[in-house]
């Protein structure tokens, strides 16, 4: 029962030794990338189950109508389009915030790792070589970490706004006139 209890915790273990290692950024940088994870799951859950019973829904009230040509129908079938896309893209601004602000985060991590190794070198006099592997440690923690989350971001971001926009065009589509 140890075993498997260390084991199930040992992603918890590491992420707790590198936001040891690493300084208040990382916790910060792991924060964001949960946010961001948690947004493209939420997407996933959206375009899978929401948004087929969304477009059905707005397709069979078009298709009720009895007009299709005048300007008001026009009218109702862009703003239907529209709703659907705004669904379709409600998360995506704060997705593109999330991306390039892990590295951000890295990068002040990065600064402040090296002021320490600075700081530590003015109050010695000297260039300890133990103190400056400890701050350089922490600068290149926060760094990787702030990349890698971005990194993983990446793809989804690209994703969900190539889909948002192809899904409205067959929307349109299927929306006739």
């Amino acid at each position: 029962f140890d075993v498997l209890l260390e084991r199930m915790l040992s992603p918890y273990t590491a992420v707790a030794d590198l936001v040891d290692a690493g300084g208040p950024f990382v916790f910060c940088i792991f924060l964001c990338g949960l946010i961001l994870w948690t947004l493209v799951l939420e997407r996933i859950w959206f375009y899978r189950w929401i948004l087929p019973r969304q477009a059905h829904e707005m397709l069979e009230t078009w298709k009720a109508r009895t007009d299709h040509h005048s300007w008001c129908a026009r009218q109702i079938r862009q703003a239907m389009i529209s709703r659907l896309n705004g669904g379709m893209t409600a998360t995506l601004p704060l997705l593109r915030t999330l991306v390039p602000m892990a590295p951000l985060l890295g990068l002040i991590g990065t600064v402040g790792g090296m002021l320490e190794v600075f700081d530590s070198m003015a109050l010695r006099g000297s260039a300890d070589a133990r103190t400056m592997a400890n701050g350089v440690s922490q600068a290149m923690i926060c760094t990787m970490t702030g990349l890698a989350v971005s990194i993983t971001g990446l793809y989804p971001v690209f994703y969900f706004q190539s889909r948002a926009r192809r899904e409205t065009e067959l929307l349109a589509d299927h929306f006739e006139l």
